[in-house]
């Protein structure tokens, strides 16, 4: 199933159905917004995945077009926004360069960020300066529904309900001060955005593989590909982070769990999810950064599709501005 939340005047908009090639969508019967549709799973999937093989089928009554700049984040607020680190080749370049030396302890990384914002696809996005070296950083991420404390990886699996794809917005002139206080991130971290559809695991077939996406992340900057990492290289899967997030606590219905910029080994041939990344390399290869952060009017665009070619969570295409 592919569902999107469409404007509406209201901040959690509206919950349509939308058809596999995303061609099309449906409002969805009898459920207002994706939060209530989390919050009773069980009792409401059931007649949306009728919904959605009904409109897969050929056209049905109230039917629009799908038009992804009329689409909020699917989630356009949640209750909990908890983001991984999950990729080893992005964090031990980024402490490299940035001088940090962490303990192996094995545990995963994770940090509580902002969750009552959630930028739509195609919104422009304001910063207060571009002297903060704003960043983006493409991810992929699940939401869960109700998971109870101490849950184990393979109970939360079962929680995962939808895949979700996420620009985690960055300012990196803050980053390293507010890392070196011990204490977190505030400044360093803006809301982030999704791309406009959001997808039960089934849809994605064998590319959902031990709790990670099997997925190329293509990111364009200024219209010219800056990086295509695959999502497999996690290394802990989403159940695993689930688990680790529901240790000491309940997690609600509308949870937000994020991999952590998507990254591989080999980023020098495939590129990379972020701006600050592909400084580190040129920091480790050059000596010195040669690639700039963004400016006013700068845009990123995100997708991911499955090697049929098969369009998942549409593109995130976004526009920075700064006020």
């Amino acid at each position: 199933m592919k569902l999107a939340t469409m404007q509406n005047g209201q901040p959690d908009g509206r919950l349509h159905i939308v058809s596999r090639d995303l061609s099309r969508a449906v409002a969805a019967s009898d459920v207002e917004t994706l939060q209530r549709l989390l919050e009773d799973w069980e009792g409401l999937a059931p007649g949306l995945e009728a919904q959605y093989a009904a409109l897969n089928a050929g056209p049905v009554e109230g039917e629009v077009d799908f038009d992804a700049k009329n689409a909020m984040a699917p989630l356009p607020r949640a209750w909990q926004w908890l983001d991984g680190s999950a990729f080893a080749s992005h964090g031990d370049l980024m402490d490299t360069v940035l001088g940090i030396k962490k303990e192996k302890t094995g545990r995963p990384l994770m940090y509580q960020g902002v969750s009552d914002t959630f930028f739509g696809p195609r919104e422009t996005v304001s910063f207060p300066s571009e002297a903060d070296d704003i960043d983006f950083e493409g991810e992929f991420g699940v939401i869960t529904d109700k998971v109870a404390r101490g849950a184990s990886p393979e109970q939360a699996m079962t929680h995962i309900r939808l895949l979700v794809q996420i620009n985690d917005w960055s300012l990196r002139r803050i980053a390293p001060i507010e890392m070196k206080t011990g204490f977190g991130w505030v400044q360093a971290k803006p809301p982030c955005a999704m791309a406009p559809v959001a997808v039960t695991p089934d849809e994605v077939g064998p590319e959902w593989r031990d709790g990670r996406l099997d997925l190329e992340l293509t990111v364009d900057w200024n219209g010219e590909r800056f990086g295509a990492a695959n999502g497999y290289a996690m290394g802990v899967g989403f159940h695993e982070l689930v688990a680790h997030a529901a240790y000491s606590r309940t997690l609600v219905a509308g949870t937000v769990i994020g991999s952590g910029t998507v990254s591989n080994t080999n980023f020098r041939e495939v590129g990379s999810s972020c701006i600050a990344e592909r400084r580190g390399i040129e920091i480790l290869d050059l000596g010195a950064a040669k690639t700039r952060f963004m400016r006013n009017g700068d845009t990123v665009r995100m997708e991911a599709r499955r090697r049929d070619g098969d369009v998942l969570f549409g593109a995130i295409d976004q526009t920075v501005s700064s006020s």
